[in-house]
């Protein structure tokens, strides 16, 4: 097998001797790239955020910001990476790097002052500067500059630019001293990228293909099979292996407790866990797809999937977290479990003996745990079709955005002649476990959509789940917050469904 190696700012380089676990945030440093820096080490600030080829929605190529500090250097063996360090391009012999086009706006309208997070927030961006369809309605005739100073005048909204910048693209990193003003006017500034731009035209060509690895370092090893068969037999061989995808979970592990395992599996790039198909009477998504690439391919196809991602924590977590890392966890906090149990969706759990498909509803046994045996991987996630008009996702957390929910809601209601012949609805961080709010949707289904009704439901919703203390909320609040989510959903819809 070949030997693992990466391509940082078009330089190939061994991995060796890092060890296996060791992160591309300290494999970056360690050869002296420290424009990349550690802030939080748990993927909350940014600071680490490199740029990573990855398989393109709109082109071959996409150039995808991801935490580098949660990222193991092993699960990029044969891919390409670029630093802030990469994005200046050297024009002659002896002269200094010329500043790529999203540096020269943070220099020039004053968006750092210490600098520490600078690096972070320029690959966020140049991952945004990138995007194929950013610019494909850009308004001519708009001034980014004197948009982004006031706030108002030509932008699409408080969150967009006029350049189609969308600042959700910076939501996963954070500054302490300059002020978002000055990064979101450079942000709002930024043109199309030059026809000579070398990272623009990489688009135009296919990232590089995923290679089998088997990086060994004294007892411990990182291990990428090519295909999902090679993968189920190594973990009927290694039931004790980890599984990463994004590692978007794992790598807080080994950053804030220290946890090191013997044998780490990736599946982030078998093929078989990379589909997306939506048919007459399902949609089928692949459990290794990043959300954000769930969020482009279906476009709005699925609703409440798409109420829910804005608010899964940021967009550097969402390049790399999968559904099938945010439901194997188990987590009873988790974002996706309660908007899939509305949805009614069930997984394909795969082992070396074949498939076998189980509601959502019956997935979770306990308090991170499941019917998931040791040898066997979430193939896919299954949505039936149709689906329910009538849908809202609620996240009850501390911040509007990149933040744990203390309440998630999930409603999916079909309501016809002005009554509700069905209802769905799924609740996270009040029990054990992500839970269907059964009683709830019992007191719904075959009574008028009126505000009785949805007053009468929401009393029930409050009892719903075993709600507890924490320091995101008290048991109280949590109940209260269960029915004002269905209020609010009587709220929003009376307006747009008939009486």
């Amino acid at each position: 097998m070949v030997a693992a190696r990466i391509t940082v700012n078009g330089k190939e380089a061994p991995i060796a001797p890092s060890a296996p676990h060791t992160t591309v945030l300290d494999f970056l440093r360690e050869r002296g790239l420290t424009g990349t820096k550690e802030g939080c080490a748990e993927g909350e600030c940014g600071a680490c955020s490199v740029l990573v080829a990855r398989p393109g929605v709109n082109k071959p190529t996409d150039w995808v910001p991801v935490n580098a500090c949660l990222v193991p250097v092993a699960a990029l063996d044969g891919q390409e990476v670029v630093t802030s360090e990469g994005l200046a391009t050297v024009q002659a012999p002896g002269t200094p790097p010329a500043l790529h086009p999203v540096q020269e706006e943070m220099a020039v309208r004053g968006g750092s002052q210490c600098g520490y997070c600078t690096p972070g927030f320029i690959c966020s961006m140049a991952g945004e500067y990138y995007r194929p369809d950013r610019c494909a309605h850009p308004d001519p005739g708009a001034d980014p500059g004197a948009d982004a100073a006031d706030g108002s005048g030509d932008g699409v909204d408080a969150e967009h630019g006029p350049n189609g910048f969308d600042l959700h693209a910076l939501s996963g990193n954070l500054c302490r001293c300059t002020g978002y003003r000055p990064i979101r006017d450079a942000a709002f500034a930024v043109g199309a990228p030059a026809d000579e731009d070398p990272l623009a035209r990489r688009r135009d060509e296919a990232p590089p293909a995923p290679v089998a690895t088997e990086y060994r370092q004294d007892d411990r090893a990182f291990v990428r099979r090519d295909t999902l068969a090679e993968t189920l037999r190594l973990l009927r061989e290694r039931p004790d292996a980890v599984v990463v995808a994004g590692s978007t979970d794992w790598g807080v592990e080994v950053n804030i407790r220290s946890r090191r395992a013997d044998c780490v599996v990736a599946v982030d790039r078998l093929p078989e866990l990379r589909e997306l198909r939506v048919g007459d009477d399902r949609v089928e998504i692949g459990a290794a797809l990043t959300l954000t690439e769930i969020e482009r391919r279906l476009d709005g196809t699925v609703p409440l999937l798409a109420q829910l991602f804005p608010q899964f924590a940021s967009r550097l977590i969402r390049n790399g977290a999968t559904l099938g890392g945010n439901l194997g966890t188990g987590s009873p906090i988790g974002d996706s479990p309660p908007v899939l149990l509305a949805l009614e969706a069930s997984l394909v759990l795969a082992d070396a003996d074949g498939e076998r498909e189980v509601p959502l509803a019956e997935y979770f046994t306990g308090y991170r745990q499941s019917v998931r045996r040791p040898a066997e991987l979430i193939r896919a996630v299954r949505v039936p079709l149709p689906l329910s008009p009538v849908t809202a996702f609620h996240k009850i957390a501390k911040r509007r955005f990149d933040d744990i929910s203390s309440v998630a809601v999930a409603f999916a209601l079909d309501v016809d002649g002005g009554i509700v012949r069905k209802a769905r609805i799924g609740l996270g961080g009040v029990a054990a476990t992500p839970v269907r709010a059964l009683a709830t949707e019992a007191a719904l289904e075959g009574r008028p959509w009126t505000a009785g009704t949805a007053e009468a439901a929401a009393r029930v919703l409050r009892g719903e789940g075993t709600p507890m203390d924490d320091h995101r909320a008290s048991s109280l609040y949590r109940s209260a917050m269960l029915g004002q989510s269905l209020l609010k959903l009587y709220a929003q819809t009376t307006e747009a469904v008939p009486s």
